[in-house]
Parts: structure tokens; C-alpha cells; sequence
């Protein structure tokens, strides 16, 4: 799964998503993307989901770019366990995204194809999405 190799800031604050995307919303490298119509963290483990139903559905076939990555630390206390003793370590990784944003990018298959490996993709995922092409 992706995760970063290294971080500048072990814990971060969760933040406010707001507003839309103004980079990543256009195709950049291939001919057919799916683009994230609404604000949501999406969790490593989902983006990875969604990668393998795209590959799995291609069967090694055209090529596949992820243009989002999870550099967004998530901290998690163990159960049972009272307030106070500070944030807790960090659990897992999300992108956290706005609407606009490719979320990936194929290239190298029709366009039926691409369509439906994109919507078994867009199943994996916490967010609306639409297909969309060059």
C-alpha cells in the first residue's frame, strides 16, 4: 500500500476540506480518468482496492497512472482507553480530496473497457465520481 518513506511531521491536524480542486483536474497522461466529484479522505488501503479491480479487470493490458497520494497522517488511541495521555499514534494514511480531482488515469485500452474497469474502481471508493475522457 502507499504510504510516505519519510515525513517532515510525524502527526498532523485533521484540517478543514473546503472548496474545490484548482490543480490535478485535467488528464494529464492518459486517455481516460476518473474524476472525484465530492470532498472525502480516501485511505490508502482504497486506493489500493481500486487499483488492483482496474488491473485485475485490464488483465495486464494499457497502463494505469494513480494521480493521488496518501500523505495525510491518521492517529488512532487503542480501545478502551481513557482522555487525557496525549494523541495517539499514527494508525493509517489518507489523500484527502476535493471535487475535481483525477483520481486515475488509463490509457492503452478502448474505451468500453476503460469504462467499466473505472466503474469497478469507482465501487472501491467513498466518493462520487464521474468517467471522463480526453
Amino acid at each position: 500500500m502507499l504510504q510516505p518513506k519519510k515525513v517532515k511531521h510525524r502527526k498532523w491536524h485533521k484540517g478543514r476540506t473546503k472548496g474545490v480542486e484548482n490543480r490535478g483536474t485535467e488528464l494529464a497522461f492518459g486517455a481516460y480518468g476518473l474524476k472525484a466529484l465530492e470532498a472525502r479522505w480516501i485511505t490508502a488501503r482504497q486506493i489500493e482496492a481500486a487499483r488492483r479491480a482496474i488491473t485485475n479487470y485490464i488483465q495486464r493490458g494499457g497502463k494505469v497512472w494513480i494521480r493521488i497520494f496518501p500523505d495525510k497522517p491518521v492517529t488512532k488511541k487503542p480501545p478502551e482507553v481513557t482522555l487525557g495521555g496525549g494523541k495517539g499514534a499514527v494508525d493509517h494514511y489518507v489523500a484527502a480530496i476535493k471535487p475535481g480531482r483525477i483520481l486515475f488515469e488509463m490509457d492503452g485500452v478502448s474505451g468500453e473497457i476503460a469504462g467499466e474497469a473505472l466503474r469497478l474502481a469507482a465501487h472501491k471508493l467513498p466518493v462520487k465520481t464521474k468517467f471522463i475522457k480526453k
